[in-house]
C-alpha cells in the first residue's frame, strides 16, 4: 500500500559502480522529469514508494554490493516501504535470467541500453531530443559526460564488451551541445568517460578524432577545466597533447590505465602493447606536456602471474613515479578470455601484491606532495566537511586524487575556484591556505 505522504509516484534511482553508470542514471532521471515524474538520486529518507538500482557486474565485489543493494530494496518491499523494486544496469545485462530465477520481488529486471523501456514501466515516455538533459547527481559545478558507449578491446580480463556492446561514438555536436547545456548550468569542470577514451570517433569518423572534440569542447565559455579519464594506451593519439599545450581549460591530467608492466602479463592480457612501449609513451607525454599528471590502474594476481613478473611491476613504479595509481585485484570473471585459465594465484597472495605495490605508490605519492609545499594552485571548493573546506588542483580528479584542505576560516564558497598555497603534505593529500 502507497504511503499516505505520497500523492503519485515518487522514484529513487541508486547507482552502483562507475561514473559511467551514474551517467545513466543521470539521464534516466532527467527523462523522468521530462515527464514529470518525481525522482531523486540514493535517497535514503524513504520519500519514495519506487526505486531503481543502476547495477554493476565488471568484478566480484561489485556483484557482491550489487547483489546485497537489490536484497535490501526488496526488503523494504517485503515490509511495505516500497511498492517497486526495478534493477537495470550491467549485473542485470549480465545475469538476468539466473537472477530472475533467484529474487523474484524485483519486479522488472532491464539491461544497459534498455532505457526507453524503463521509462514505460515508470509511466514516462523517452524523448529523443532530450540531449544533456540530466537529474545531475553531483555538486552543480563537476559533472561526467559519456563521449561513446562499448568497447572494442578484447582485454582478457573484462567482460564489458559482454555488457555494454561493441562501441559507438557520439557526434561531436551532440556531445558539444550536452557540455554547453551543462556549463549554462553552473558546471565548471567537465570530465570525459568512456570504456575508452582514444578510440573515440573511428566508427563515425573513420579516424580517431578526440583531439578535435577537445577543441570544440574547450571553446565553450565558461567551461573552466576539461579532464581525460581512461585513455588506452595502445596507439595512443599523440595529437592530443598538442591540445593540452594549446588550451588552457584542458587540464594537465591524464588517466592512462596500464593494467602491468611485464611483457609476459601484458600479452597474457591481450593489451597490444609492449613494456617498452609503454616506457616509450610515458616519455612522450612528459616531454611534450610538462608537468603533467599521469594517473594509471594496475592488476595484480592475473592467472600466471609470478613473483618475477610483480617485481618487475614493483621496479617500473619505482622508475616512472606516476602521480597517481590504483592496484586491483584480479578478478575471474565469465564472459572474459581469461576465463578459460586456472585461476591460479591465491586470494591472500593477490592481496599482498596489491598492498606491496600500494606502498611503494604511497611513498612517491608523500614525496610528490612535499614538493607542493610552499607553492600555489588554482583550486577548486568541492564541498565543506567537519568545519574545513575540501579543494582540488587541475591534477586530482574526484573522489579517486588528492584533496586540498583548507581551514574553516577563509572565505570561501563551494563551487568557486580559490588560490591555495600548500602548507602540509600527507600520504594522499594536502594542508593549505588560501592566498587569493
Amino acid at each position: 500500500m502507497r504511503s499516505k505522504s505520497l500523492d503519485r509516484d515518487k522514484v529513487n534511482i541508486i547507482t552502483l559502480g562507475c561514473s559511467k553508470n551514474l551517467v545513466d542514471s543521470e539521464v534516466l532521471g532527467g527523462q523522468l522529469a521530462a515527464s514529470d515524474v518525481s525522482v531523486t538520486h540514493d535517497s535514503r529518507k524513504l520519500a519514495h514508494n519506487i526505486v531503481v538500482i543502476n547495477t554493476c557486474g565488471f568484478i566480484e565485489k561489485a556483484k557482491e554490493e550489487s547483489i546485497n543493494t537489490i536484497l535490501e530494496q526488496v526488503h523494504l518491499k517485503k515490509n511495505k516501504k516500497l511498492e517497486k523494486v526495478y534493477v537495470t544496469g550491467c549485473l542485470s545485462e549480465r545475469y538476468r535470467n539466473d537472477l530472475e530465477r533467484e529474487i523474484p520481488e524485483v519486479d522488472a529486471w532491464f539491461g544497459t541500453m534498455e532505457l526507453p523501456l524503463i521509462l514505460e514501466r515508470l509511466g514516462a515516455n523517452y524523448q529523443s531530443e532530450l540531449v544533456g538533459e540530466r537529474c545531475l547527481a553531483t555538486p552543480s559545478h563537476y559533472a561526467y559526460l559519456k563521449i561513446s558507449e562499448g568497447c572494442n578491446r578484447t582485454c582478457a580480463f573484462c567482460a564489458i564488451p559482454s555488457m555494454r556492446g561493441a562501441h559507438i561514438s557520439k557526434p561531436i555536436d551532440v556531445i558539444v551541445q550536452e557540455a554547453t547545456l551543462l556549463v549554462t548550468r553552473g558546471v565548471k569542470e567537465i570530465m570525459l568517460i568512456a570504456q575508452e577514451l582514444t578510440y573515440y570517433g573511428l566508427d563515425l569518423y573513420q579516424k580517431r578524432m578526440l583531439p578535435d572534440l577537445l577543441k570544440r569542447l574547450s571553446d565553450i565559455e565558461g567551461l573552466h577545466w576539461i579532464r581525460l579519464h581512461y585513455a588506452y594506451p595502445s596507439k595512443f593519439p599523440l595529437e592530443i597533447l598538442e591540445v593540452m599545450n594549446e588550451r588552457p581549460n584542458i587540464c594537465n591530467y591524464l588517466d592512462v590505465p596500464l593494467q602491468h608492466a611485464s611483457d609476459h602479463m601484458l600479452k597474457e592480457m591481450k593489451r597490444q602493447i609492449t613494456k617498452s612501449e609503454i616506457t616509450d609513451l610515458i616519455n612522450t607525454i612528459r616531454d611534450k606536456v610538462r608537468g603533467i599528471c599521469l594517473r594509471t590502474t594496475l592488476i595484480a594476481g592475473f592467472p600466471g602471474e609470478t613473483d618475477e613478473d610483480v617485481q618487475e611491476m614493483k621496479e617500473f613504479l619505482a622508475i616512472h613515479r606516476f602521480d597517481r595509481v590504483g592496484v586491483f585485484t584480479y578478478s575471474h570473471e565469465e564472459g572474459t578470455s581469461a576465463f578459460a585459465k586456472r585461476d591460479n594465484v591465491d586470494p591472500d597472495t593477490k592481496q599482498q601484491r596489491a598492498e606491496e605495490l600500494m606502498e611503494i605508490q604511497r611513498q612517491i605519492s608523500f614525496e610528490k606532495n612535499l614538493e607542493k609545499v610552499g607553492k600555489v594552485f588554482k583550486t577548486i571548493i568541492d564541498k565543506k566537511e567537519a568545519g574545513r573546506f575540501i579543494g582540488r588542483t587541475e591534477f586530482d580528479s574526484v573522489e579517486v586524487d588528492n584533496e586540498v584542505i583548507l581551514p574553516p576560516t577563509a572565505d570561501l564558497s563551494i563551487g568557486e575556484f580559490t588560490v591555495a598555497k600548500i602548507t602540509k603534505a600527507f600520504d594522499y593529500d594536502l594542508e593549505a591556505e588560501a592566498s587569493g
